[in-house]
């Protein structure tokens, strides 16, 4: 395989607008690496109504279907691989596949965003997939008009719960401040659900069930009393981690600059601290976490990355 122009590293709106922008803004030979289906995280989201230009009732799968196609009409390919690892060295980055195959390219765009994280509660990893879940497009049918426990207090946890308010018959949204930080209207649609109980000061101390799957959860208060809860389901929404392993080299070290959160360090124009490699979305340091705003950074990147080839390589 020729020489890359630009090679990007993940699927979602960071990557695909990126994709987009690169094809069409001159460079020729661009691929996108993404192992599974493009869309990203956003794609399990059930329901968007803060993305411009979108109204009524939308799902994130809806929202992100025709991107991919659109990148690939001004020519983006895509290979379905998963990355291990982008290397550099002298002015070529190789992007060294999980299959064995390398492929090298003037500049590198990654945007391979974050995945969420475990909440740490006692039985968490052993019923995960077995009444503990991570997302509730995915799994909430399963629940249909039973009672279901949400943790967590931001906007995910919140827009989830109003979701699954939808289909099961009672939801507990258990979240260990006495504040929610999610935007005001969507608290204001949470309280005013009938279905729905607020627990607010408390925490997960324990899952429970048997070998069937769960049977119950443990909450906690802070001033330490407890609460059983039996439901068959309970979905954790408490942030997310970096998905950053491509960028550790074989000696353990980062190929560019991170902070102490293994969040990749760029400037104003997702310029990282390596020549050429450019970082967007949810693995860049103060990265909002929305949709519209890793679509920019991916824009961004992609014209720093045009000019950045033209300036070297042409």
């Amino acid at each position: 395989m020729a020489i890359l122009d630009c090679a990007i590293i993940g699927g979602g709106p960071a990557g695909l607008t990126a994709g987009l922008y690169t094809t069409r803004g001159g460079l020729e030979n661009v691929t996108m690496f993404e192992k599974g289906m493009p869309g990203g995280q956003i794609t399990n989201s059930s329901e968007i109504e803060n993305y411009p230009g979108v109204t009524g009732e939308i799902t994130g799968m809806d929202l992100m279907m025709p991107w991919p196609a659109q990148c690939q009409k001004f020519g983006l390919k895509h290979e379905m691989v998963n990355v291990i690892r982008v290397t550099k060295s002298g002015d070529t980055f190789t992007i060294h596949n999980e299959d064995g195959t390398n492929v090298n390219a003037h500049s590198v765009i990654i945007g391979t965003g974050s995945s969420p994280r475990r909440a740490g509660f006692k039985g968490e990893d052993e019923f995960f997939g077995k009444g503990v879940s991570t997302c509730a497009t995915c799994d909430g049918f399963f629940y249909k008009n039973k009672e279901v426990v949400v943790i967590g207090g931001g906007d995910t946890a919140l827009e989830e719960a109003l979701y699954l308010a939808k289909i099961c018959s009672k939801v507990y949204l258990v979240h260990r401040r006495d504040t929610f930080r999610s935007a005001p209207n969507t608290v204001n649609r949470l309280e005013n659900t009938e279905n729905i109980e607020i627990i607010l000061n408390s925490s997960p101390d324990e899952v429970y069930g048997d070998n069937m799957g769960v049977t119950g959860i443990r909450i906690k208060n802070s001033s330490g009393e407890t609460r059983d809860i039996e439901v068959p389901g309970v979905f954790t929404f408490v942030g997310n981690d970096v998905n950053n392993q491509t960028l550790i080299q074989e000696d353990g070290t980062f190929l560019c600059d991170m902070n102490e959160q293994g969040q990749v360090i760029v400037d104003i124009s997702m310029k990282t601290s390596v020549a050429g490699l450019f970082a967007t979305g949810d693995m860049r340091i103060a990265a909002p976490k929305q949709v519209v705003s890793a679509a920019g950074d991916g824009a961004v990147a992609a014209l720093q990355a045009i000019s950045y080839v033209d300036e070297f390589f042409n």
